[in-house]
Parts: structure tokens; sequence; C-alpha cells
């Protein structure tokens, strides 16, 4: 999944010449040029590690499963709360995800993954993982904000759920639905720039979330195509497997989480890591 066109920063070696020692291996950055059909490449890798663990993959689903149906139950009878319960899975969500890409890498690496191992997967990067949380957690109330906003302006005032909903679903409100989904796609650039190989990076080099964020950038605005059809394939996904029940996400949930970690191979990975397809 290599292009030829792809950059490895690496270290001086102790004697002066340039190269990668046992230190700077484990540091040494390469974002790669991507193809136009890697995200299909990491969505089979992610379907194989699904394949390969089962059961702690259906474990997962189950999670991601469960925390849907929780939004939905508290969206119907409890919509003031939404926000508040959406903050705490900012920072659950990390800590499942983090479960999901330790299967992929224990994979990776030849060995039998473990339930324990991959729920405690986050304790090293327990810190960071917090703090790029609260990065994401900061841009959801940025938007909430915005939101208010939007309905402040266009409504007199802010209507209730139920008005909220109906006026989403009103024609004579087109201009306000494109405004209020065009500032929404933003807001999810933003997100997705900042954080689609990031989390796997924390894991895996136990990078500071400031340098992880800025990593996925540089990785988005280098593979441009490949970043915009592998958040084109995760959004449709995503969506389709909230249907019926959010029972689809047993499945695409896990696979979703592995692809990533396998994008965030192909992205960041040096080249001494890549053996025929595989890293080790």
């Amino acid at each position: 999944m290599r292009h030829p066109d792809s950059h490895t920063e690496t270290a001086p070696a102790p004697d002066g010449r340039t190269g990668v020692d046992a230190s700077a291996a484990k540091t040494a950055l390469c974002i790669n040029r991507l193809r136009a059909d890697d995200p299909l490449q990491w969505l089979s890798e992610g379907w194989h590690d699904f394949l390969r663990a089962p059961f702690l993959s259906l474990f997962f689903g189950a999670c991601f499963v469960v925390m849907g149906h929780v939004l939905l139950l508290v969206a119907e009878k409890a919509p003031a709360y939404v926000m508040t319960l959406s903050a705490g899975w900012l920072l659950l969500g990390p800590l499942l995800c983090l479960g999901v890409y330790d299967i992929s890498r224990q994979l990776q690496k030849g060995r039998k993954p473990a339930l324990g191992h991959a729920l405690f997967a986050w304790l090293p990067s327990a810190g960071k993982v917090a703090s790029f949380a609260a990065i994401l957690l900061a841009v959801q109330w940025l938007w909430s904000r915005v939101s208010l906003a939007l309905f402040a302006i266009n409504f007199d005032g802010l209507p209730s759920t139920e008005r909220a909903l109906a006026a989403l679903r009103t024609p004579d409100n087109l201009s306000f639905i494109i405004a209020y989904c065009a500032v929404g796609a933003v807001f999810a650039f933003l997100v997705f720039i900042t954080s689609v190989i990031a989390i796997p990076m924390i894991l895996d080099r136990r990078t500071s979330p400031v340098a992880a964020a800025i990593t996925s950038v540089k990785a988005c605005l280098k593979n441009p195509l490949a970043m915009a059809i592998w958040a084109a394939l995760v959004t449709l996904l995503v969506l389709a497997a909230t249907l019926p029940w959010f029972l689809g996400l047993l499945v695409i949930g896990p696979v979703l989480g592995y692809a990533t970690w396998h994008a965030y191979l192909s992205v960041v990975t040096p080249p001494t890591h890549w053996h025929g397809g595989a890293r080790a």
C-alpha cells in the first residue's frame, strides 16, 4: 500500500551518518503516500481481523450497540441530557476503540488476543487518551453552542425539542437546514482530520495528543483523496449500521476499529516495519 513518494524523517545516527538506531526507530515518522483504493484494503484487513478474533470482536461490537441504544433512549426520554451523555462517551469511546486497536496489534504480532489485555490497553496511555478526548469534547461543546445560536437566530429563541425536530422536517426552513448541515459538516471535518489516526498512534507510540493530531492532519493533507474516500466509507457504514436498532454495529463497529488500526499502520509506520503487506 505504499507509494514510492513516501517520505521518512530519521534521526542522525550516533556516528553522524543519517540512519535509524534502536531508540530513533521507535519515533521515526513516515507519512506515506496512499492510493485511492487503500481504504478498501483497510476494510478488508479489518474484516480479516474480525474473523480471526470473532468472540472478542462481538464483545466490543455489543458495547457499541448498547451505547447506541442508550443514546437513543436518552434522546427520546430526556433530550436535555443527550449532550451530557455524549460528552461522557467521548471519554468512554476512545477506551473501547483502544481495546479494538489492541486486538489488531496483538494479531499483528502473532499473539492470541485476550479480553483482559484489550480492556486495559488504555492504561499506559490513560492521561494522553483523556487529554485527546478532552480536545474532542471541546470541539463538541463549541458545536453545541453554534447549533443553539443557529436555532436562536432562525426561530427567535430556542424552540423545544419537538418544535426543533418539526422545523427540520419543514421545507420552508430549507435555508436553515442547509446552513445547519454545512456548519455541522465543518465541525465533522475538523474532528475527522485531527483524529483519523491519532488514537491508534497514541496507543502505539504513546505520542502526545497534540503531536498525534498534527500528524493526523498532515496525513490528510498529503492524501486528500484516500482520506476523503475513507471518511465517506466510515460515514456510510456507520449510518447503515444503525439500522435496524443499531444491530449493524455488532459487526461494523469492530471492523471499522480494526480498519482504523491498519489505516494508521499504512500512514505512519516506518518503512523498516513493513514486510510484504504486513508490519512486524
